[in-house]
């Protein structure tokens, strides 16, 4: 049906290429000045933009684990869905590839076939001005959704708690609340400041490499009625992949709402990251009827 082809990268934790000159220095009283971590979370937000870009670079294997919880917080069904994530002319693409763990049904698996079909005959015409047009607003709409990175070491007051090794690597650990009387610009950096949290940072590559948040308050979103409910945590993890990028490894969130203003749920839901490939310029797409 179609065959694209791929370069394996996988995560490793060799040695990185060092970023000098960048050090966190208490003053006399031993602490951090806030003005020192602010740069560093200000460089930490450019690479992680730097990182979301690269990301299109790759395909990868997302798995979402929703464990379906009972009044009194048990597990009464588990359900998963695995899909390959795939560049097509540019444009990112969901297939999914398994249910529960098991592979799609024939029908299911030529269902998805001819989704992703569709998408090439759609693409493959395209003018290359009209493909530049395209994937230059795509790449404007992505910055855009992820300015609020950027406010991260305004928004919030920073203390160094630590330094801990995260796989074989030095990082720093810093703890964060919301800045009193800070007004955040965008829509997403008005939910962030809706937590607490801590980071861990590689030392060596300024990169975050963890997340753990608490939401101070309860947090509505979607057009399903989900929300957070105070207290509730967040954990994301990355994990350097190639030797030259930082990429998403694991998120997991607790959930609970309405579906269509009737149907209540209550869920531990769990994503996973894996089997990144770096997708050369030069894949080939085939398609149907098409001779290589």
């Amino acid at each position: 049906m179609w065959t694209g082809v791929a370069d394996p990268a996988t995560a490793t934790s060799s040695a990185p290429t060092a970023i000098p000159g960048f050090e966190l220095k208490p003053d006399a009283s031993g602490n951090v000045p806030q003005e020192q971590i602010r740069e560093l979370l200000r460089r930490v937000a450019d690479n992680d933009m730097a990182n979301d870009k690269r990301l299109r670079d790759y395909t990868y294997i997302e798995r979402q684990e929703t464990n379906m919880l009972d009044g009194h917080g048990k597990i009464k069904k588990t359900e998963s869905r695995t899909s390959d994530v795939l560049e097509i002319y540019g444009e990112q693409v969901e297939r999914l590839i398994a249910k529960d763990d098991k592979p799609l049904s024939e029908k299911d698996a030529k269902k998805e076939d001819e989704k992703i079909q569709k998408i090439i005959d759609k693409r493959k015409n395209e003018s290359d001005t009209d493909r530049r047009k395209r994937l230059e607003k795509e790449e404007k709409d992505r910055e855009e959704d992820r300015k609020f990175v950027k406010e991260v070491a305004d928004a919030f007051n920073f203390r160094l708690r630590d330094s801990e090794m995260v796989n074989g690597r030095e990082a720093w650990v810093l703890d964060g609340d919301p800045r009193p009387g800070y007004e955040p610009r965008g829509k997403e950096a008005k939910i962030m400041v809706k937590f607490k949290g801590r980071i861990w940072i590689d030392k060596a590559e300024l990169q975050w490499v963890k997340l753990d948040l608490t939401s101070l308050d309860n947090i509505s979103f979607g057009f399903i009625l989900a929300r957070l409910h105070k207290g509730a945590h967040v954990m994301v993890e990355t994990t350097r992949v190639n030797d030259e990028v930082w990429l998403p490894k694991e998120v997991q969130f607790h959930v609970d709402g309405r579906l269509a203003l009737f149907k209540g749920f209550n869920a531990d839901v769990e994503q996973t990251f894996r089997d990144y490939k770096k997708f050369r310029a030069d894949t080939k797409i085939t398609v149907v009827g098409e001779t290589e």
